[in-house]
């Protein structure tokens, strides 16, 4: 059998060669990038080269590249910082980011759990309105929670979550507006019921509702947080009082602080 030439055997050799490079450079540029996003002021060559283990030159020759594309800022120090190409980028992600479609499968995970309602829910002025919703499919009462459906914020465990994060002086507006009106004899229909759940809330980042929209119904909530650290939506799960579990607060915010961190928010940033 007749050896391949060296014409032959090239491409075979290139094809195996190329990607391993082609991930080294994008491992090394994430790990300059990284390394640049947890400094607040721009880093001099040397100690990008100390923290991400890189030879100085190669480090130089890829923030270089970066530079040309704008992903990194080269100071007239010598020292580099993200570039305006990142904030560009993220901005045009965070215009395309329908909050149904990343919260749905973390809802359908939690679903699975506990085998109960998960529901979606977002503000609209002084009302919850749920806006995606997994049906548990075995629950006899009547839930009001549905896809459109809408609800007074002090009524619900959304709800409230919504108005801890308001100062105290737009809750008593809340309330005044209002009036707070109630619909089961759990419903906190006073500002000084009101503000003292509001307060609990403040502390276990965590909203209930012990039949106060329907009975026999019991809610348990936690906050979403969008790139900015602001709430944006309330994630909960609504089943008969008799099913309710000790641990679903923990889950429910578990699922919560998920979907936070892949709408971009970092802990600690509000």
């Amino acid at each position: 059998m007749l050896a391949p030439s060296p014409n032959e055997r090239k491409p075979s050799s290139v094809s195996e060669a190329t990607p391993k490079n082609s991930i080294q450079v994008i491992e090394r540029m994430m790990a300059l990038l990284d390394v640049l996003a947890d400094c607040a002021d721009p880093v001099s060559l040397k100690i990008l080269s100390q923290r991400t283990g890189l030879h100085p030159s190669t480090a130089h020759r890829i923030l270089a590249s970066l530079t040309g594309s704008r992903f990194v800022e080269r100071q007239d120090a010598g020292t580099y910082q993200l570039g305006i190409r990142l904030l560009e980028l993220g901005n045009l992600v965070k215009t395309r980011i329908n909050l149904r479609q990343v919260a749905l499968p973390y809802m359908q995970q939690l679903h699975e759990k506990i085998g109960e309602s998960v529901n979606l829910g977002i503000r609209h002025e002084d009302e919850i309105v749920y806006i995606e919703r997994t049906s548990a499919g075995r629950s006899l009462v009547r839930v009001v929670y549905l896809v459109g459906g809408r609800a007074p914020l002090h009524l619900t465990s959304v709800g409230k979550l919504f108005l801890a994060e308001d100062p105290p002086q737009a809750v008593k507006e809340y309330a005044k507006r209002t009036g707070l009106p109630g619909k089961t004899a759990h419903s906190l229909v006073t500002l000084a019921s009101l503000e003292k759940d509001l307060e609990r809330i403040r502390r276990h980042n965590v909203g209930f509702d012990d039949e106060e929209a329907e009975v026999g119904l019991k809610c348990v909530a936690a906050p979403i947080r969008d790139d900015e650290g602001g709430m944006v939506a309330g994630l909960s799960v609504s089943a008969p009082t008799e099913r309710h579990q000790d641990n679903w607060p923990t889950l429910v915010k578990e699922t919560a602080d998920a979907i936070s961190h892949a709408l971009g928010y970092l802990p600690g940033k509000r």
